[in-house]
């Protein structure tokens, strides 16, 4: 399986990056902000926006015991209901967001956290199936999600390889045909020395399957550094402003931020080329200053050129480099002064 079709798209190696811009909750339960996310999105080149359908009741317990309550992250001190009732996007917008989407010539899918969330999202038409990093150890999601048929995008944050392993297993005995991996740093912000990004090639390579990366970290390097490993998916957050606050503004971008992503991307994936030794249309006129053997003394016809008369320099007018052993102690058949370049012809 080296490669997946979104929407017609084909993801995979030798294909252009596929890039989501994640919404999550920046939306900040405003509808009109949601729709202005998706359409910067577009405007920064985004090829997709991701949604993430849940209600705070699917997700977690209303508890507020210690078992319930977040520590050691920016969340913390608050419980898991009440983060995910300011931070899940209402269910009754996501037909109008997937209308917008495809008016805007965007691809327009989601995570499913549950069964429910899986059938509302089949009822939309989505092209795809998300499955989040948390969720990737919940088997009996997997299968529903698989048994859409739908190809599938995994995020692996916090998965030992044996639970890699089993959801990957679970997913394609499932029906999944599909499947992308992300190699995922489930901190927020993620630092960069735990991105770990050479696990890129390895997930692809061992799993047959394309590989990418959702990210956490700030700014756009470590992205950008994916897709010289073989990324073939990027999915980052994106906010309209941080300053409006909300769960996921502290490590999402802003518009210009994600279009100067975009633009890496692309730039990073014309400079990766392809394996070559050929000399380009823009190398061939500075081959014309290669150096080249010239005479560097005024020399008479039928002198003997020895060591000080000839060296390598600057421009190829002369004969190449390789042939000064050749040409010493060979005669001149006419004058040569300083700058004339040696050619054969010059030479008894």
């Amino acid at each position: 399986m080296s490669r997946i079709v979104i929407n017609g798209r084909a993801v995979g190696p030798g294909e252009p990056v596929y890039i989501v811009a994640e919404m999550s909750a920046n939306h900040g339960r405003d509808y009109d902000k949601a729709a202005r996310i998706m359409e910067a999105a577009k405007a920064a080149g985004a090829d997709a926006v991701k949604l993430q359908t849940y209600t705070a009741d699917t997700l977690t317990l209303k508890c507020d015991n210690e078992h319930f309550r977040i520590r050691d992250t920016i969340w913390a001190g608050r419980t898991l209901h009440d983060l995910y009732q300011e931070a899940y996007t209402p269910w009754e917008w996501q037909p109008r967001l997937k209308r917008l989407a495809d008016d805007l010539g965007l691809d327009c899918f989601s995570t499913p956290f549950d069964d429910s969330a899986v059938d509302f999202l089949e009822g939309l038409g989505v092209p795809a199936h998300k499955v989040a990093s948390f969720e990737l150890v919940d088997v009996g999601l997997l299968r529903r999600i698989a048994a859409t048929g739908k190809p599938v995008i995994m995020s692996t944050g916090m998965a030992s390889l044996e639970e890699v392993e089993e959801a990957v297993a679970t997913l394609r005995a499932g029906g999944c045909r599909e499947l992308c991996l992300l190699k995922c740093t489930s901190a927020y912000p993620a630092p960069p020395e735990e991105a770990n990004l050479r696990t890129i090639p390895d997930l692809a390579a061992r799993f047959a399957a394309p590989a990418g990366l959702s990210d956490h970290t700030l700014g756009h390097v470590v992205a950008v550094a994916a897709v010289a490993l073989g990324a073939c998916l990027l999915e980052k957050h994106l906010t309209f402003r941080r300053a409006d606050g909300g769960p996921d503004a502290a490590f999402s971008m802003e518009p210009e931020e994600f279009a100067d992503l975009v633009r890496a991307v692309r730039t990073t994936e014309k400079a990766l080329g392809r394996v070559s030794y050929e000399v380009t249309e823009k190398q061939r006129a500075s081959r014309a200053f290669r150096r080249s053997l010239f005479v560097v003394r005024d020399l008479r016809q039928g002198a003997v050129l020895e060591p000080g008369d000839v060296r390598s320099v600057r421009p190829s007018a002369g004969l190449h480099p390789r042939h000064l052993d050749e040409v010493l102690g060979r005669r001149l058949k006419r004058d040569a002064p300083l700058g004339t370049p040696l050619t054969w012809d010059l030479l008894e």
